[in-house]
């Protein structure tokens, strides 16, 4: 029997899941499923709360700009709020998922947010990340506000609550996961070993 294809669960609001964007499709053996989910609904459903609103912020904060800084990338900028309500940046990433062009947006948007330092709460941001992957900003709007759109991000957030994520970034291989930037080696390792 064959494995199945990671998953790769993250939100466009978590600066971890932007730091494992940027490795996911090196580090791991097989390119994974990209898959948005809705983290205040993880939330909600299983009791936590981000820690980007506790007292371990500033630590928090400083440890991505850290992780950032070691992986090359570009200096963290953080966007004015943040975190703040991901609700139509998700939905687009379903929509973009939808037309085969979850990965570019998504890290499209992921830049947008933490390289740029843009609110994602706001459409017009989110529709810069769409035009870098050359979706067309009113079919963006338009399936943003579609019923099929809400419902697959509704119900892909409830499946992987169901399957046991609790946070993002989440990597699955087959039955395990694997939760944080800094597990996906050990998933490229669970993958390798079969």
């Amino acid at each position: 029997m064959s494995a199945q294809r990671p998953i790769f669960y993250y939100d466009l609001g978590s600066p971890y899941s932007y730091l494992a964007a940027e490795r996911v499709n090196h580090v791991l053996p097989v390119v994974p499923v990209w898959q948005p989910l809705l983290l205040g609904a993880v939330f909600k459903a299983t009791g936590r709360r981000s820690w980007s609103l506790g007292d371990d912020r500033a630590a928090g904060m400083a440890e991505i700009e850290r992780r950032a800084a070691e992986r090359g990338l570009p200096a963290i900028r953080w966007p004015n709020p943040w975190p703040d309500d991901m609700l139509t940046a998700m939905r687009a990433a379903i929509f973009a998922q939808r037309s085969g062009r979850a990965v570019a947006f998504s890290l499209a948007a992921f830049r947008q947010a933490f390289a740029a330092g843009r609110d994602l709460a706001e459409i017009d941001n989110v529709l810069l990340a769409a035009a870098a992957c050359e979706l067309h900003p009113r079919a963006v709007i338009k399936g943003i506000a579609s019923t099929v759109v809400k419902d697959r991000l509704r119900a892909e957030t409830e499946a992987a609550v169901e399957r046991g994520v609790q946070g993002v970034p989440t990597i699955t291989v087959n039955d395990r996961l694997f939760w944080g930037d800094d597990r996906l080696e050990d998933a490229a390792a669970a993958l390798a070993a079969g």
